[in-house]
């Protein structure tokens, strides 16, 4: 298929996302499955060119305020979303001539009804072509004004209210150290079933590099392993077969913390996508049993096709809300997961635009919400069960400081994590049963866990 075609798709693609408000994870997995008849070569630019678009928007729509006489959020729809991709192509795309992401600019202008402004749309793009270095440069005159988390806002494309989020939890250094991580491409993660043989695991394996896929295992788990150049996932050898699922490291971690044992049953109330339940269900030889629980249905059939997929029959998923208290439960769990609903500060550099939709009352409405689960689940846990606690972001006080209403409302003492980490993981606060991984800084997303136990 033409180039021009697959910059079509883009452009229709982010104008859809711009309308309807869909997560860009959702819609470029939906648009790539529907194109997955192009070509590796066409379905890998349509990949970078959105979700590169949507990564660096706050940057993109700076430059371009820099050059147009019109500031980006006045222009018409399809104009504001065709010189973004435009300037990403001319910006961060090596591979791209700039003459051609101008003239097929013009071309989508001109295909969309809007001829008398070719000349605008050529103009921007082409000085941006001339001047893209000084225009990346915020520490201009222009800019001389800004804050540091104002001007690293433009730098990193992050919204202020999470910079300073970062700031007042962890110090300006790391703030800043985790905005550029956040910009950092990472491979899908794999987990490899660790119930497999040694030599299934490496025919698997040889399999998997054959298909021109780059294969790296992880340093901190040894049946995680990170994969890049790859085009379709479901279509690579062994995911059919069950042999993996894609699981990043840091959500590994839940189930290697809690310690689980033959016979135990492992309730996991918030359980989609259904990682952890998977992951606990391999664990004492499989000799579990494992509930995994969500309010979607729709999320509860996609944990179950995944079961069924990884031939994990000791596992199964049910529809029901972690808010709504269930008598039948209540003192059952030897172990009890709680990934509860989160910010997601973790994981932006999979979800590029989970931080546009940080809001300040979203935030406060976390903490309630994440303490009416708690407050409903932990009476299912057994006296000397296990409570592992987790999210996907840094955030201190969706953390930390709930592990800390834990211990004072229900009276849970936390448990040292060290006998299940690698070295290098191991610190003052996994001694306290609190592990914090921050994207860029270990081989993972950025997550919390904790460990506790029900006396």
């Amino acid at each position: 298929m033409a180039e021009v075609n697959v910059r079509e798709v883009a452009l229709s693609t982010l104008l859809e996302m711009e309308r309807e408000k869909e997560y860009s994870h959702v819609m470029v997995q939906s648009v790539l499955e529907k194109y997955d008849y192009f070509d590796t070569r066409d379905k890998a630019f349509l990949k970078r060119l959105l979700e590169g678009t949507i990564e660096r928007k706050i940057t993109l729509d700076a430059v371009i305020n820099q050059v147009s006489k019109t500031p980006v959020q006045k222009m018409k729809p399809l104009i504001r979303s065709l010189m973004r991709m435009s300037a990403y192509q001319i910006l961060y795309m090596d591979k791209v001539g700039p003459a051609a992401a101008c003239n097929e600019a013009v071309k989508l202008a001109m295909a969309h009804k809007f001829t008398q402004l070719k000349g605008f749309v050529n103009g921007v793009l082409r000085t941006i072509s001339r001047e893209k270095e000084s225009l990346l440069d915020f520490t201009g005159e222009r800019y001389i004004s800004f804050s540091d988390i104002q001007r690293a806002s433009i730098t990193y494309s992050m919204p202020e209210q999470v910079l300073k989020i970062w700031q007042q939890d962890y110090g300006k250094a790391e703030m800043l150290r985790m905005a550029e991580a956040s910009l950092q491409v990472r491979p899908v993660y794999i987990r490899i079933r660790e119930d497999i043989t040694k030599a299934e695991k490496e025919k698997l394996l040889k399999a998997l590099e054959e298909t021109g896929v780059e294969v790296t295992q992880s340093s901190l788990l040894p049946y995680a392993y990170g994969l890049k150049k790859l085009d379709n996932l479901t279509k690579l050898p062994g995911f059919a077969e069950g042999l993996w699922t894609v699981q990043d490291v840091s959500s590994m971690f839940p189930a290697e913390v809690a310690g689980i044992k033959e016979g135990d049953f492992i309730l996991d109330p918030c359980g989609a996508p259904g990682g952890k339940s998977m992951h606990a269900a391999t664990k004492a030889g499989g000799k579990v049993q494992v509930e995994a629980r969500d309010i979607s249905e729709e999320k509860v059939w996609r944990m179950e096709e995944n079961f069924s997929r990884m031939h994990l029959t000791q596992a199964k998923a049910t529809c029901f809300d972690a808010t709504v208290p269930d008598p039948d439960m209540l003192g059952k769990a030897d172990v009890l997961f709680l990934d509860v609903p989160c910010s997601g500060l973790g994981i932006m550099g999979r979800k590029r635009d989970i931080k546009y939709h940080i809001t300040e009352e979203g935030l406060e409405s976390l903490i309630p919400l994440q303490r009416e689960i708690i407050d409903t689940c932990i009476p299912y846990l057994k006296k000397g069960g296990v409570l592992i606690y987790s999210t996907c972001t840094v955030r201190k006080a969706e953390n930390g400081e709930q592990v800390a209403y834990i211990m004072e409302k229900h009276g849970l003492t936390p448990e040292s994590l060290d006998a299940y980490l690698p070295k290098e993981l191991q610190d003052e606060d996994t001694k306290k049963g609190m592990l914090q991984l921050f994207p860029g800084k270990q081989d993972s997303d950025g997550f919390f866990v904790a460990r506790l136990r029900k006396d």
